[in-house]
């Protein structure tokens, strides 16, 4: 395994790019890998570290990790109290007919059968439309980027709720499209999802100073945008503590 590209790093934090296809930390339900970013990270820089959200196997992008333990209740409270700011890029399926919006749908934990509140705030960045008929239906095809802010912080959330608005994420084998995903994959060799943690903003619980971390997308997306001919915005700059 490559070593982390980290993007942040000081004595209280470290923030990482985290490749598409890399668990956080073990679990039970991939028993068989070896390689995570957790353990990769803590030899890498020679400190105990522990992740402070969750991030999907097959997303990329920013990952924050905790260096002191004694600052873990402090961050994971930021979080719990919607005071972190998340930002995620997704390519979809077709144009959303509101160029911006709420999604306001609770959905089933994962862990229980009970509904959970989950909002969901999003954006169209780019929209095309290529000359490829993946439905069998109509004689083109449209995708868009969209930018999402997630308010709350459900399992697949952002995978789920656009699959609600049925504007599946590209690549997403549990929640997507699989016409889409057998297109995209014979036609750009592509075989990773497209979503992407762009940014995340925090307080830094030291120096109480709001800290903002980015991370570039992985090539593999900036291949497709470049493919689809979708438009992607230019990067913030990242704010240091």
């Amino acid at each position: 395994m490559r070593p982390l590209h980290i993007i942040y790093e000081d004595e209280s934090l470290v923030a990482i790019n985290k490749p598409s296809g890399l668990l956080v930390h073990r679990t039970k339900i991939a028993a068989e890998e070896t390689e995570f970013a957790l353990q990769i990270l803590r030899d890498q820089i020679g400190s105990w570290v522990s992740p402070i959200h969750r991030l999907d196997r097959p997303t990329s992008g920013v990952l924050l990790f905790s260096k002191n333990p004694e600052l873990m209740p402090s961050l994971k409270q930021q979080f719990e109290e919607r005071k972190a700011e998340k930002v995620y890029w997704a390519i979809c399926r077709g144009i959303p007919a509101q160029k911006y919006g709420k999604i306001d749908y609770a959905l089933t934990s994962e862990y229980s059968n009970n509904r959970q509140e989950a909002l969901s705030n999003y954006k169209v960045i780019s929209e095309c439309e290529i000359p490829f008929d993946t439905t069998g239906r109509y004689p083109t095809s449209r995708y868009s980027l969209i930018e999402v802010k997630p308010e709350t912080g459900r399992t697949h959330q952002i995978r789920k709720h656009l699959a609600h608005l049925r504007h599946y994420i590209i690549g997403d084998k549990k929640h997507g499209d699989n016409k889409q995903n057998h297109f995209f994959e014979q036609q750009f060799g592509l075989k990773h999802l497209l979503l992407h943690s762009k940014s995340l903003s925090i307080t830094h619980p030291i120096s109480g100073n709001q800290i903002l971390f980015t991370a570039d997308p992985p090539v593999h997306f900036v291949k497709i945008t470049t493919d689809l001919s979708l438009s992607l915005p230019k990067d913030a700059s990242q704010k240091l503590a």
